[in-house]
């Protein structure tokens, strides 16, 4: 009997606002509240620029610590069963 085929990854987006607590990240979410989520990483780096141009542009120049980051969201049994 053949394994169900896992489905491909989901990309959310986070961004580190205060640069003096660097444990302290937050979803980036549209204006209706929602939290953006991303089927290919390319398009969710590329989001990402666009919404923080400074803070990734520090970042490619090492001119700070990383406030920004994209995640590979995870999934649990429960997502699993309900598709």
């Amino acid at each position: 009997m053949p394994y169900p085929k896992p489905r491909p990854p989901k990309y959310k987006l986070q961004v580190q606002e205060d640069e003096k607590d660097h444990r302290l990240w937050h979803d980036v979410r549209a204006p209706d509240g929602t939290l953006l989520v991303f089927d290919d990483e390319g398009e969710a780096r590329a989001r990402l620029e666009a919404l923080y141009p400074v803070l990734v542009g520090l970042e490619r120049y090492a001119a700070g610590p990383k406030r920004t980051r994209v995640i590979v969201m995870a999934r649990d049994d429960e997502d699993e069963s309900q598709d």
